[in-house]
């Protein structure tokens, strides 16, 4: 998220993301995603010692009645439960002002999303239209560590148009969807077409990403796991020797890090990025077959944390391709944000 914002409800949705999760897949220009996953939600979420010994429990805001106060209580409790960082960005005034001009019209909300994930409660919800967006990021003393306001918007005719070739996930076990589905609540790569379908995914224990302080690659439970061709293909593209990033540290020179490349016919061409340095296991020109291993899963390139990012576009370039929605085979995967669900067999 950048720092800067006008003075419209607008940009709010740019000014408010304090709790900067994972950045992984941007490029260097303004104009593409930045990728956001959880390795930074804990140094954001630092704790207040106004939230922990101040605030007066009937005033304390929770996500329980967190858009019920922001529709008809009081914005400045809202404010004042705000992380430093956010106040910085944005005055009391300012805040009411632009909430104010977004709420017009709106008569009720639905949550869409809640979940727990490396000491933040996150939930989002959409108004009855369905065209407004909140998403809110909460530390276990209650401070509001992220917010995201916007509108929304979907492209039908793309969100229906799936991909030719059923695919199957190129993982196995148990995995989380951080990032996947059809608007920006769920998917910050929607609002690009060069990534509007990707997904990035981590793999959790106990709400949590990492296992100690989180400092080392080998701390995250995604680090190190091996990935999978998810079709019949050759292999178009290979990138292996970029360095993994310390957490918490991105290389924006190399936005996808090493990654690998497959052409599965049908002008679709499906990218595994962010894989460990040195760990890719084809070449270009190889011809593999579905499940056959590729590589490991790393923290290569504008990463922060181990994650898979993963996307089908209809062209071998991430960033001049547009994504394609893509077509389970196994149909009971449900990969969108904030679910669990099973990769290949074990």
């Amino acid at each position: 998220m950048t720092r800067g914002y006008s003075k419209s409800w607008k940009g709010l949705a740019a000014a408010l993301g304090t709790c900067v999760m994972l950045s992984a897949c941007g490029t260097s220009e303004a104009s593409e995603p930045q990728e956001k996953l959880p390795v930074e939600q804990t140094a954001s979420a630092a704790p207040s010692d106004e939230i922990t010994n101040g605030a007066e429990k009937d005033a304390m805001i929770t996500p329980d009645n967190f858009m019920d106060t922001l529709m008809k209580g009081s914005k400045e409790d809202i404010y004042k439960q705000m992380s430093p960082e956010l106040q910085e960005i944005i005055s009391l005034d300012e805040f009411k002002t632009t909430t104010a001009s977004f709420m017009e019209g709106v008569a009720s909300w639905e949550k869409v999303t809640e979940f727990k994930m490396n000491n933040l409660v996150e939930s989002s919800w959409k108004d009855q239209t369905g065209t407004k967006g909140i998403q809110a990021s909460f530390a276990e003393n209650h401070q509001i560590a992220g917010l995201l306001i916007q509108p929304l918007e979907t492209h039908e005719a793309t969100d229906k148009a799936l991909t030719k070739t059923a695919y199957q996930f190129p993982m196995k076990g148990e995995w989380f969807v951080f990032w996947g589905g059809n608007d920006v609540l769920s998917n910050y790569h929607y609002a690009h077409e060069t990534q509007r379908y990707a997904l990035d995914i981590i793999r959790t224990q106990d709400a949590s990403s990492y296992q100690g302080e989180g400092k080392d690659n080998e701390d995250y439970y995604a680090f190190g796991e091996p990935l999978y061709a998810a079709a019949n293909g050759k292999v178009v593209e290979v990138k292996n020797d970029i360095p993994d990033n310390t957490p918490g540290v991105m290389n924006a020179e190399e936005p996808a890090g090493n990654v690998v490349v497959i052409d599965h016919g049908n002008g679709e061409f499906s990218i595994t990025a962010h894989l460990k340095k040195g760990s890719v296991a084809v070449k270009k020109g190889d011809n593999v077959q579905q499940g056959d291993l590729i590589g490991q899963l790393g923290n290569s390139g504008n990463s922060s944390e181990a994650h898979l990012h993963f996307q089908v576009s209809d062209g071998p370039d991430i960033f001049t391709s547009r994504s394609v929605q893509i077509r389970w085979a196994d149909q009971s995967q449900k990969l969108t944000r904030g679910n669990s669900f099973q990769g290949l067999p074990e």
